[in-house]
């Protein structure tokens, strides 16, 4: 089949891809136009988030525990109420400043561990909750003094396969750079394979971002060994300003995605900025055998899970490299 035939999903998805050497690819540099990606990330930090944040995955936000966090240096508590629904809070007691996310909860409310403080799932006038959002496979928390923008009630977000029809991983990493710096990795798709040739080959940008169609289409191939591979057509947006959508438009598992999400945490001990990728992968396929692997889902999402952070193992190194240029931090 031919790079750039259609890719109708046969009886067998995979085709022998030989590794070849890594020196021998042809470079991409000259297409990798840093003008180009400067002004796609300009737009996408253009739009709106309606100040809401991803924080974590849905299955690590409980009803028997609290989890800490933070958001733009703030300190934020999250945990599930009785019915499920998820709670956010700022992460320092009202009384004394005690940490909450060592706090217990307790018949849905949240108790302080220093002098067993409750705080009910509708906050108090001294402690205000946050409106959180359970989207199915990621728990975003609306932050209005660090977001600054007009609220909006739900977040934006693209359209993803229905968790229960799909099989679905979260990673997340944290790096010393800025959400922009995350968002600016995925807006370079010639890195693939040659920052990432275990994961990626035939790698080929078929159209960029433009003031009209602003995303990129990639045609690639995705390694699953040494000589097998499973070339798809790949769409790259960006919904928000801090994430990057990553979908497949054409062939094997069409519909699937990986959302990629920078929320900043604040500054870290040495005063520079950390940002935390969260990563969403939803995998789907129209295949009758596709059942069976919703029904493995506990044992392949470490797997996903794994692959994701390898990738950003390196990707991470890509965006805090470039926050040390920019921050003359070297």
């Amino acid at each position: 089949m031919a790079d750039d035939q259609p890719l109708r999903p046969g009886r067998w998805p995979l085709r022998t891809v030989p590794r070849g050497r890594w020196s021998a690819q042809t470079p991409t540099a000259d297409d990798a136009d840093p003008a180009l990606i400067t002004a796609a990330l300009k737009r996408a930090q253009a739009r709106p988030s309606g100040n809401w944040f991803v924080v974590a995955s849905s299955r690590v936000v409980r009803a028997d525990r609290p989890l800490g966090t933070k958001v733009a240096g703030r300190e934020v508590v999250l945990w599930r109420d009785r019915t499920g629904r998820p709670v956010a809070g700022p992460g320092a007691c009202p009384h004394l400043g005690a940490r909450l996310a060592e706090g217990r909860v307790i018949d849905g409310c949240l108790t302080c561990r220093w002098h067993g403080l409750r705080l009910p799932t509708e906050g108090t006038e001294e402690w205000r909750t946050l409106p959180a959002y359970d989207d199915g496979v990621l728990v975003w928390v609306r932050h209005d003094r660090a977001g600054g923008e007009t609220p909006l009630d739900v977040p934006v977000a693209a359209a993803r396969p229905r968790p229960a029809g799909g099989v679905g991983a979260v990673a997340r990493m944290v790096g010393v750079c800025e959400p922009g710096d995350v968002v600016a990795n995925r807006l370079d798709p010639w890195h693939g394979a040659w920052f990432h040739p275990y994961s990626f080959t035939r790698l080929r940008v078929e159209s960029t971002p433009d003031e009209t169609d602003d995303r990129f289409l990639v045609r690639v191939t995705f390694r699953v060994g040494p000589w097998l591979g499973v070339p798809v057509l790949a769409e790259f947006l960006c919904p928000d300003p801090r994430t990057v959508l990553m979908r497949i438009v054409e062939g094997e598992g069409e519909g699937s995605v990986v959302e990629t999400h920078a929320t900043p945490l604040g500054p870290g001990r040495d005063g520079r900025p950390r940002t935390a990728v969260v990563e969403a992968v939803v995998a789907t396929s129209g295949r009758p055998g596709f059942a069976a692997a919703r029904a493995m889902a506990p044992l392949i999402r470490p797997a996903m899970s794994r692959a994701a952070a390898r990738l950003w193992r390196d990707d991470l190194a890509y965006a805090e490299r470039r926050y040390a240029l920019r921050s003359g931090t070297l």
